[in-house]
């Protein structure tokens, strides 16, 4: 079977699905205060490989797994740190289960890694050390598991960045690093946290990837900063770009507010106009649904423009 890394050699667009967390919420899962929509891995298997089977009928090449908010030190806050390896490997089987049931053509599955905080609370972050081993670690049980590659989500800034980045990487697996961006006040690129000492997109991107990663993108950022964010990158990195923006903006720790959402179609438009800039790999994030994907589907040429 064509790999990954032949297609995007190869000049194709990938889809990559929509979101997983605020859809499980959508369809019934109980989200969990500290971890978010990692418990449903464990309580609402059913919701979830459906879910993966959803975004596959709708068009995605690429399905990520339940695994984002699954790192250890955030299962810990949670009391399901004993549960880490498990719920890990368990996300990965049922995206495989999902996709062995339904994909009538190639389709992989990216496992999820993120610098989520537990109840994003950011006092709660670990020692820099601890991080990088549990990123490594779940890292490694994600790739054991069968994905084949593995992708770092809502990367907020550049040491928790790079640390992820040193994890995902030991496994010898494709790596695609998405970042969160947010445009600033005098027009800035600033990376995601609202807070003075937010770093500058343009800084963190030669530090972290200079560490390892094939692809590299924007990520849970609204529509309408990602457009700057993926001109800044452009201008620090050479290789595959990726963007899924999320829609809406509105997140009260575990619920997410479906508004200002932003259309199937306008998200079709806004990825559109970055493929034509030479975005290769492009999806949804929070609040988007399968119908977002397969929109994109539809629209989205083959190939990138020569």
């Amino acid at each position: 079977m064509t790999t990954l890394e032949q297609r995007l050699d190869h000049g194709d667009i990938i889809i990559i699905d929509g979101a997983i967390g605020t859809e499980l919420q959508l369809r019934g899962a109980d989200m969990d205060g500290m971890s978010w929509c990692a418990a449903a891995t464990e309580t609402r298997p059913d919701i979830l490989r459906t879910l993966h089977e959803d975004y596959i009928r709708a068009g995605a090449d690429v399905i990520t797994s339940n695994t984002y908010s699954s790192c250890r030190h955030v299962l810990e806050a949670a009391g399901m740190g004993d549960d880490t390896v498990v719920l890990n490997r368990r996300a990965v089987e049922l995206a495989r289960e999902a996709r062995d049931a339904v994909a009538d053509r190639p389709v992989w599955i990216a496992g999820a890694l993120s610098c989520f905080t537990a109840g994003l609370d950011y006092n709660r972050r670990p020692d820099a050390e601890i991080a990088k081993a549990n990123y490594r670690e779940q890292a490694e049980v994600m790739a054991e598991a069968g994905v084949d590659v593995i992708v770092l989500e809502m990367m907020l800034h550049s040491e928790r960045a790079a640390a992820a980045v040193e994890g995902a990487v030991s496994t010898g697996l494709p790596v695609w690093v998405g970042f969160s961006c947010r445009s600033g006040d005098d027009g800035s690129v600033l990376m995601y946290p609202h807070s003075g000492d937010a770093e500058m997109f343009a800084d963190v991107i030669p530090k972290v990837m200079a560490v390892g990663g094939s692809v590299a993108g924007v990520m849970h950022s609204t529509v309408e900063d990602t457009g700057p964010a993926l001109d800044v990158l452009r201008e620090h990195w050479s290789g595959p770009l990726l963007a899924y923006p999320e829609s809406g903006e509105e997140f009260t720790m575990p619920i997410w507010h479906y508004e200002e959402n932003v259309s199937a179609e306008g998200l079709a438009d806004a990825c559109e106009d970055w493929v034509a800039q030479g975005v290769q790999i492009v999806g949804g994030c929070c609040g988007t649904r399968p119908e977002h994907i397969r929109a994109l589907r539809e629209r989205m040429p083959a190939q990138l423009p020569s």
